[in-house]
């Protein structure tokens, strides 16, 4: 089983909130470490045809993050947050904002970093301003996205965790 294809699992337990979830054969360190370290996001951050041309990261509680994304003709998307809670290499909680978002308000995210066997299942939840913002986002391609990101993940993953055997 290589895990390049794991599900990702989507669920919405509340009106303002998406939850998503996927296995990942790796490690919770090197897992967490894809997620906070920008050398690694730019590598699998993105649906497929985007990529990240910039990744800033500060991460510290009250440490700004922002992603720039390029895409198919060129375009551009901009998103951004603001560190809460930092506890590798369990726990990451931040807000997130799009420059040209079309829904009102930060939306909370936490992604939980659970390892069992050498496995980790990342679970991020979403809790969005409104509940109309959360219906906007699940009309967007998001599930796709991510499921294509994640794929990306698991690729660079796996061929980190078979070279190096360690968060790089």
């Amino acid at each position: 089983m290589t895990g390049f294809d794991d599900p990702l699992v989507v669920r919405t337990p509340g009106d303002r909130e998406i939850v998503l979830s996927r296995v990942f054969d790796a490690a919770a360190p090197l897992v967490f470490a894809a997620f906070t370290r920008p050398e690694l996001l730019v590598r699998w951050y993105g649906a497929r045809g985007w990529r990240l041309v910039e990744c800033e990261v500060d991460l510290r509680i009250g440490g700004r993050w922002r992603f720039v994304s390029q895409g198919p003709d060129d375009a551009r998307m901009v998103q951004s947050g603001v560190y809460r809670r930092i506890e590798p290499p369990g726990r990451l909680v931040c807000t997130e904002l799009f420059d040209d978002q079309s829904y009102p308000g930060e939306t909370l995210v936490s992604h939980e970093f659970t390892e069992l066997i050498g496995r980790t299942t990342v679970t991020t939840t979403l809790r969005y301003a409104t509940g109309e913002g959360r219906d906007a986002v699940l009309r967007y391609p998001m599930t796709r996205g991510v499921t294509e990101s994640f794929t990306r993940l698991a690729e660079l993953l796996h061929g980190t965790a078979t070279t190096r055997g360690e968060a790089p």
